[in-house]
């Protein structure tokens, strides 16, 4: 249709509420909202023919907006005000059962803590709506304190200081931005906790890295005694025939290394291990 403000057409399967707000805002919009008052309670300044256009171009706003299913039980209706009521007697449910069926929604429901905080206050704040348009209207300071009882347990505390650690009575507004908030800085502190996790599991990763590469090259080194590979100084077999086990730390010869397992590396392999001699 030639407006900006464009809205999804009415099925039948989505919010008939909802739609007709929309659908006011659009007719607003195309300067034609007069008509749905009927031609009686139009401006009398408007001729008879601005009146008739005014019908037409709400009409063709509202069929626009309709998709096939429901424009059929509609389109012989070429007066806005009467496809309006017809609109509102098929898809506006106003039954005493169906009145009956949202307080008991509302009464009853319960949230839980594996579902979102922001979704679930859009389902109650649908259930109020839906209300109110059945002409159920409810005190503000009932609305937050419904909404206060269906909060799972682990939010006790919660409901104690809005209700007890305050002087004025709550209010829905307020209940809902106290739980979005606390909603937010519950998920921010979780972001926070996943980031230190997986930083620490970066970092051990690679220690045992490290530790692992060190150990391939064991078998590289050779100790400098026997010139073979494969064991530490203490484990020496010509050491221990020879009873070398008494080679003084202090010697020159052996000076800055600890215990003398000074390493040499093999003219024949490349040096990439760590402290080890031979593993």
């Amino acid at each position: 249709m030639g407006s900006k403000f464009d809205i999804e057409k009415f099925t039948g399967s989505n919010v008939y509420e909802l739609w007709n707000v929309k659908m006011r805002a659009v007719l607003v919009h195309n300067k034609c909202v007069e008509a749905l008052k009927g031609e009686a309670r139009m401006p009398a300044s408007l001729s008879a023919a601005e009146k008739a256009e005014l019908n037409d171009k709400a009409v063709s706003a509202i069929i626009l907006c309709l998709g096939d299913n429901v424009l059929r039980e509609v389109a012989k209706q070429i007066n806005i005000v009467t496809m309006w009521a017809k609109l509102d007697s098929l898809y506006m449910t106003k039954s005493a059962a169906h009145k009956q069926f949202l307080k008991q929604k509302l009464f009853f429901s319960r949230m839980v803590e594996t579902k979102s905080m922001t979704e679930q206050l859009a389902e109650f704040n649908k259930i109020i709506d839906d209300l109110a348009n059945l002409e159920v209207n409810l005190e503000d300071e009932d609305k937050a304190l419904h909404l206060l009882c269906t909060l799972p347990k682990s939010y006790e505390s919660f409901k104690d200081i809005m209700l007890y650690g305050r002087e004025n009575p709550v209010t829905l507004e307020e209940v809902q931005s106290a739980l979005r908030s606390k909603e937010l800085t519950k998920s921010n502190n979780l972001k926070v906790e996943n980031g230190v996790d997986a930083l620490n599991v970066s970092s051990g990763r690679g220690e045992g890295r490290g530790r692992k590469a060190k150990g391939k090259g064991g078998d590289k080194w050779n100790y400098f005694h026997c010139q073979k590979k494969g064991h530490f100084k203490k484990d020496c077999p010509e050491l221990k025939e020879n009873n070398f086990d008494h080679v003084v730390e202090g010697s020159s010869e052996y000076e800055g290394y600890e215990y003398g397992e000074a390493l040499v590396v093999s003219s024949d392999d490349a040096c990439d291990g760590g402290e080890l001699g031979c593993v």
